[in-house]
């Protein structure tokens, strides 16, 4: 009766230390995944901060500050060239980058420059709608944020591969506006792709389009405020204007970018194709004389950097958001008035330490599990044993 009671004893044992250790497993594992794919988020962007900005006084008063975020090449993956691991993988680190992003910075204005989708341009219309409802779920915001989207290359194709019904459709989700002004500040959003200079439909129409918000533009500056050539439209503010675009402008390779997020040395030193990895030379100086803007951001490249163009002209390539394209993606956060402006860049966590925590993760799973069933011996004792085994022999 007491050898059965002892039995019975031993084997509530084993059992009570069996689920203590998935116990033990089960908390490491769900530890792991909440910090991984929630907390790092918080942790990683809590740390940024808008940039300071002089204190600028007009008309008798402080200038109010537009806190705008900008950032690039999103990419979301379609049915032909995305994998279903790839797309959960990168899209929700991007819905959760975001999310958190407004969570703690809380922008008033975000632009997206461009390449939203990957598939856009040869996407049907059951998967373009798939992928926009994708991309709302993911980019959600509060009323009080507004969201605003430049075209790429991969919403609506190349030049040669666009045409009127890719571009509405774009147009249709994501409005068609190319001149949005708040709080003094002037936005140019540009289709660049329709800047070949072909004489294209889409091409001119995109052309004269700018040319109208030039001359609106124009109209509001002093020298020409109540001249006979301009009406009696609405008039904006007194600012020059911030260019929007996804195609940087022309600059022969970023050879001359640096910061480690820029292009990787072997890539910088490739020549630049005009009309493909840039704007022509002709297109960029019709932008910059139409428009003299105070500072152009521009993605695309999936890489930063920073040029100064004739003029005094700054640009900054917007990296890439997404851990498909790189392995430390980032966006930038602008503190903007209508006379000055100031710029700092917000990293997200780098996908190669959430993968190595994951991977020393799973390998203390597994030592822990070893060591549980005492197929781990210490080192000590199997010192000892194989000390034994040879004194024997």
């Amino acid at each position: 009766m007491a050898l059965m009671k002892w039995g019975l004893g031993r084997q509530k044992f084993r059992l009570l230390k069996r689920s203590s250790l998935l116990l033990k497993l089960l908390a490491i594992v769900l530890a792991v995944l909440l910090f991984c794919e929630f907390f790092i988020y918080h942790l990683v962007i809590s740390r940024c901060n808008w940039p300071e900005l002089k204190t600028a006084v007009h008309g008798g008063g402080q200038e109010p500050v537009l806190r705008a975020m900008f950032l690039a090449d999103t990419h979301l993956l379609g049915e032909i060239r995305g994998h279903w691991l790839d797309k959960l993988r990168r899209e929700w680190q991007m819905e959760r980058a975001f999310q958190t992003a407004l969570w703690w910075l809380q922008p008033e204005v975000v632009f997206i420059l461009g390449d939203i989708f990957d598939e856009g341009k040869w996407s049907s219309s059951q998967a373009w709608a798939d992928d926009v409802q994708r991309f709302q779920k993911m980019f959600r915001h509060p009323n009080h944020v507004q969201l605003k989207v430049v075209v790429g290359n991969h919403d609506i194709g190349f030049h040669y591969q666009m045409n009127r019904y890719l571009v509405k459709r774009f147009e249709k989700v994501f409005n068609s506006e190319r001149l949005f002004s708040w709080k003094g500040v002037n936005f140019v959003m540009v289709n660049s792709v329709a800047l070949e200079g072909d004489g294209c439909d889409i091409c001119s129409r995109a052309e004269a389009e700018l040319i109208e918000i030039s001359h609106k533009l124009n109209c509001s500056q002093k020298q020409v405020q109540g001249s006979g050539q301009c009406g009696g439209g609405q008039q904006l503010p007194l600012s020059a204007p911030v260019l929007l675009q996804h195609y940087p402008l022309y600059r022969t390779s970023d050879a001359n970018c640096s910061g480690e997020d820029a292009a990787p040395p072997e890539e910088k030193i490739i020549p630049f194709v005009e009309k493909y990895d840039v704007l022509s030379r002709e297109a960029s100086q019709k932008l910059l004389w139409w428009f003299q803007p105070r500072l152009v951001l521009s993605g695309h490249t999936h890489s930063a950097c920073e040029v100064l163009h004739p003029g005094g002209v700054p640009e900054l390539s917007v990296p890439s958001f997404s851990w498909r394209n790189r392995n430390n993606p980032s966006f930038i956060m602008g503190s903007l008035t209508s006379r000055d402006y100031a710029l700092s860049k917000c990293f997200l966590p780098f996908e190669d330490t959430v993968l190595t925590m994951y991977s020393g993760a799973a390998g203390f799973l597994v030592v822990l599990i070893l060591a549980h069933f005492e197929c781990l011996a210490s080192p000590f004792l199997l010192g000892w044993n194989l000390l034994r085994t040879h004194r024997t022999r």
